[in-house]
């Protein structure tokens, strides 16, 4: 993907703005203030010149901006970032603590500078001038008046908009400066810890929307809709409308709010002191129209619709619209409990859901993109998850709206490992900072049906001083959902037990942890981040990421692609793969093997908890994604490629889904819909690696919703060699295909040195044995297929068969750009790195955009573990 992909299209509103508000995103310049001589009421002159200046489109870190000017190589590629001046911090470590070094370019603040129109029709309103995001502080200056100083506009995850009704000029040509201070080691930044580089600008700058908006004297922000649902009837909704009313104007003002929800309206009348700013609400005991008949409710993926209700609010002055605004909100009611077993379990309209997500990053120099937003949530809901965590990653409106369309729940909360979590050392501006930054937050989320927890802390609770803030704010926002205080099972004295754990692991663990493991990450209660370690990405990343000299052997360059502290380097996982698949000879090898390891792994822990509903309650995958090309924690690369940890994912959390337990060889239905299925059937099947089949059986149950049915067990079988193969297939009772899992085990028995156990990883004492995969006879595939046209998208459908009397192992299918060219990203495939039984035929379809596509014709690559070379 080239950088220039990733600036804002200039028509979407990823913004906390108003709905007409003018954003600011073209004509920037920006240079740092070691360069510039003028200050901040000369600079924001509509006569001053730039000269010499980068160009810049907002919103931008500092160091992206000079990434798209090509100050700076790709900093993503090898090692390309450690040449950029200040990139002298020890690679691995946690910048964010530590001082920018001497020599860093990005020690000094830098000046961002544009000029635009002020409407004329502005002339005679309040004119608003908003800030979605300033890392960290900022002097703001407007046609050479000061609007704000550096100790005002402070604070990362602050919503600024100040009134600048004076300093305006309709009509005219005007010009805005803002000096944007770097974040410092102990200011509540936006960091990376252990999960990649923090860049050596430490993402100081301008990194979301700036805008412009008018308004009569009230403006009218933040509107939500609260619902309370007559559980478990779900026939009657209470709805609580709350927005907050601003008056800009030193007079009083009478007006009436007015709202409307599809055909039911409702208005008060309101005064407002001058400057005053309050909260309005609209409750069902009031307005007996809120009490709704029938509703359409919203619901996660995979149980339900995501139906969505608009709501309109406008305050009228005399019969005049001073300010309006539209949104759209789910009637949805979430609780949860910590039940008798400690576990947090959580309840979407009255019935019980497991929670199966993934932790969420952004990209590493804060870039985004309306479309790579709807492509990574259209991966989240392809792998059948239903949830993303942002740990100090907190989205913008475009991506929560997404996940109200798409049924994806979102747990957020801040980040660990930096000042977040020093409470010790926080100032009384900290404090402040931390519950503006809440308060900002809460009312800009609340309004999403997505959002279903949030968690004050991270990887520790606060001290009690600040949690008790923290849930001042929280009371004072009426935030509607489940609250806790970290992301640990540490109780609090305000905030009681959590019924959450983080007991890793996050480094390679064998399958059979997950069902095996009481005490650490295992598949019992609520765990908020675990993983199975690293995800290698297929061999097409690997070559992007690294320059051909450092692809093979794996050196110093690939564990720069790795994290930080104990996630250096991926030699746990490298040591495994050998042990268990076989040395690797190349990068070829190496990725191909690694696709199937990570698969294994991440559908084992998928797997397991699903088998364990309701004793296990939730897990989240550490993680969904990565913030640049690495080796570690994630279901799909960078580059928007899905590898093997994808697909064992997306198999694991099928809706209904046959799968097999390590543990105790039972064979377990596992569904996920909130409606049973009578009359299921089950065909269970083992073979030796040279298919000769050793057992199989029939068996049918009646399953019911939202329900984990063991079927049938595996007897003992005798005769398997070494590596052997487990087929399941699921059908209905009316005979339909519903889920199909095959199995590669051992005989050589897996077992794990639990006493070794640490907070991130339990060693494996003796591995399976799947070397003899390596000696699978050569297969030859046959392969047809056809492209059809499915509005913006195509759909490439392939019919794939194994003519051979061998099985066909791990078989990789992409589109390409021709027959030689890219592969065409992002894609959703049915099924990937699947295999074929001899004679077995499959029909699998990839979608993708057309535009990905361009005017190339889409060529089909297919290639087994064991395909003729």
């Amino acid at each position: 993907m080239r950088l220039c992909a990733w600036l804002l299209a200039a028509g979407s509103l990823a913004s906390a703005a108003p709905q007409q508000a003018q954003l600011l995103r073209q004509g920037w310049a920006i240079q740092s203030s070691a360069d510039v001589r003028e200050a901040g009421g000369a600079i924001s002159a509509a006569d001053y010149r730039p000269n010499g200046w980068y160009n810049a489109a907002l919103p931008s870190t500092v160091l992206s901006a000079l990434v798209q000017a090509h100050v700076y190589p790709d900093p993503y590629a090898g090692m390309n970032l450690r040449q950029i001046s200040g990139t002298s911090y020890p690679i691995s470590s946690n910048f964010s603590n530590a001082l920018m070094p001497p020599d860093s370019p990005f020690r000094h603040s830098w000046w961002y500078r544009t000029t635009f129109q002020v409407p004329a029709d502005y002339k005679g309103r309040t004119v608003w001038l908003g800030f979605d995001g300033i890392n960290f502080r900022a002097n703001v200056w407007m046609n050479g008046k000061q609007i704000a100083s550096a100790d005002q506009a402070a604070g990362a995850w602050r919503l600024f908009e100040f009134d600048v009704t004076a300093a305006a000029k309709p009509g005219e040509n005007n010009a805005l400066a803002v000096e944007v201070f770097p974040p410092l080691p102990n200011d509540l930044a936006i960091t990376f810890v252990d999960w990649n580089p923090l860049p050596p600008d430490k993402d100081m700058g301008l990194w979301r929307e700036v805008y412009l908006a008018a308004t009569g004297p009230v403006a009218v922000r933040f509107p939500a809709v609260f619902t309370k649902l007559n559980l478990p009837a779900n026939d009657q909704a209470q709805l609580t409308v709350r927005c907050e009313v601003r008056n800009a104007s030193a007079r009083p003002v009478d007006g009436a709010l007015r709202g409307k929800i599809e055909n039911i309206e409702f208005s008060q009348t309101v005064h407002l002191g001058p400057h005053e700013t309050r909260v309005i609400h609209f409750t069902p005991e009031q307005y007996a129209q809120l009490k709704v008949a029938k509703p359409r409710l919203w619901w996660p993926a995979q149980v339900g619709e995501q139906n969505l209700y608009p709501l309109d609010l406008t305050f009228d002055i005399g019969g005049k619209p001073s300010d309006q605004s539209r949104i759209q909100f789910g009637i949805r009611q979430v609780t949860s409990e910590v039940d008798a077993q400690g576990h947090r379990l959580f309840h979407i309209n009255g019935k019980n859901i497991l929670v199966r997500g993934a932790g969420y990053t952004f990209d590493m120099m804060l870039r985004s993109s309306p479309e790579r937003q709807e492509a990574e949530l259209r991966y989240v809901r392809d792998m059948n998850l239903n949830a993303v965590r942002f740990e100090g990653k907190l989205e913008d409106d475009h991506f929560l709206e997404l996940c109200d369309q798409y049924g994806i729940l979102v747990l957020a909360g801040w980040c660990c490992c930096d000042h977040w979590e020093k409470w010790q050392e926080w100032s009384a501006e900290d404090e402040t900072i931390a519950a503006e930054s809440l308060r900002d937050q809460l009312r800009r989320m609340e309004r999403h049906p997505a959002l279903f927890d949030w968690m004050y802390g991270s990887d520790n609770p606060p001290p009690p001083k600040i949690e008790q803030i923290y849930l001042d704010v929280i009371k004072e926002t009426e935030w509607p959902n489940p609250y806790h205080s970290s992301a640990t099972a540490k109780p609090t004295k305000l905030g009681g037990p959590t019924g959450v754990k983080m007991t890793g692991p996050y480094e390679y663990v064998a399958p059979e942890y997950w069902l095996l493991d009481t005490k650490f990450g295992g598949a019992h209660g609520f765990n908020t981040e675990t993983s199975p370690g690293p995800s290698p990405p297929p061999v097409e990343s690997m070559k992007r990421m690294l320059p051909e000299e450092h692809q093979w052997p794996i050196d110093s360059w690939w564990d720069y692609h790795a994290g930080g502290g104990a996630f250096k380097d991926i030699h746990v996982f490298a040591e495994a793969l050998n042990a268990r698949y076989g040395a690797s000879s190349s990068l070829e090898e190496f990725a191909r093997k690694s696709q199937m390891m990570a698969y294994e792994g991440h559908r084992a822990m998928f797997e397991a908890y699903g088998r364990n509903k309701y004793a296990a309650t939730g897990v989240i995958q550490w993680m969904l994604n990565n913030a640049w090309p690495g080796l570690i924690w994630h279901l799909y690369d960078w580059y928007l490629r899905p590898g093997g940890s994808y697909f064992g994912a997306k198999k694991a959390n099928e809706p209904l889904h046959v799968q097999y337990s390590y543990d105790d060889r039972s064979i377990v239905v596992v569904n996920s819909y909130y409606k049973a299925f009578p009359g299921v059937k089950v065909h269970a099947a083992v073979y030796n690696l040279d298919m000769t089949e050793k057992f199989a059986r029939d068996a049918s149950a009646d399953i019911a919703e939202d329900s984990a049915t063991r079927v049938l067990t595996l007897p003992d079988i005798s005769g398997l060699s070494v590596t052997y193969f487990v087929s399941l297939s699921l059908s209905d009772n009316s005979g339909g295909a519903r889920s199909h899992n095959l199995y590669w085990l051992s005989t050589a028995p897996e077992t794990l040195d639990w006493d070794k156990s640490t907070w991130y990883h339990t060693p494996t004492k003796a591995f399976a044995d799947y070397t003899a995969l390596n000696t699978l006879p050569p297969v030859t595939l046959k392969l047809n297929s056809e492209t059809s046209q499915r509005g913006m998208d195509r759909a490439t459908t392939v019919f794939i068969e194994n003519p051979g009397a061998a099985i066909a192992f791990g078989i990789r299918l992409k589109v390409t750009k021709g027959a030689d060219g890219e592969e065409v990203l992002p894609v959703l495939w049915e099924d990937n790195y699947f295999a074929l039984l001899p004679g077995e035929r499959r029909t699998v379809t990839a979608t993708y955009h057309a535009k990905d596509l361009g005017r190339a014709t889409p060529s089909v690559q297919a290639e087994a573990w064991n395909s003729k070379k």
